[in-house]
C-alpha cells in the first residue's frame, strides 16, 4: 500500500522600482498575499528576508531594464511542512553578494547575516542578464493544510 502526499503551491510576482520604496511595496504586497496562509512567525521572517534582498539590490546592484527589480515568491505545502522560496532578480553588480564581518557599531552590513539566520538555505544565480538571490524559509506544518485556491 502507498501512501502519498498532496504538495500544493501557489507562486507569485511582483515588478518594484529600483528605488528604496521598492521594499516597502514588495513587503506590503508579499504580507497582503501570504497573510493568513502561513504563521505569523514565517511570514514574518519571510518579509524580513524580502526588505533585506530588495534594499541589498537598491544599494549593490544595477537595475533591470526599466529601472525595476523583480520579486517573487512561492509557497509549498505537503510533506509535513510549508515553504516559501523568494527571489529577487536585479541586473546584477560587479561581485557576488558575499556576508560581511561587520562590528557592532556598524550601520550597516548585515543584511546577508540576517537572511543567513532566518532562510535554510539562500543562494544566487548569475546569467548573462543579471543575477538572483534566492532563499528557501520552510517550517513543520501545523494544523490543516492550506485550502486549494478555487479558479
Amino acid at each position: 500500500m502507498s501512501v502519498s502526499t498532496a504538495v500544493r503551491e501557489q507562486a507569485w510576482c511582483l515588478v518594484v522600482p529600483h528605488h528604496a520604496r521598492g521594499a516597502g511595496l514588495a513587503r506590503r504586497r508579499l504580507a497582503h498575499d501570504l497573510g493568513g496562509l502561513v504563521s505569523a512567525e514565517l511570514l514574518s521572517d519571510t518579509v524580513t528576508v524580502v526588505a533585506e534582498l530588495v534594499g541589498n539590490a537598491v544599494r549593490h546592484a544595477a537595475p533591470l531594464p526599466g529601472d525595476v527589480i523583480r520579486v517573487a515568491w512561492r509557497l509549498r505545502t505537503g510533506s509535513g511542512d510549508v515553504a516559501v522560496e523568494v527571489r529577487v532578480t536585479d541586473g546584477g553588480a560587479d561581485q557576488a553578494p558575499m556576508p560581511r564581518q561587520v562590528g557592532p557599531e556598524a550601520v550597516d552590513g548585515r543584511g546577508l547575516a540576517i537572511i543567513d539566520a532566518l532562510a535554510q538555505r539562500w543562494g544566487v544565480i548569475r546569467d548573462g542578464l543579471g543575477q538572483c538571490v534566492w532563499a528557501e524559509l520552510y517550517r513543520p506544518l501545523l494544523g490543516p493544510a492550506l485550502p486549494v485556491p478555487s479558479d
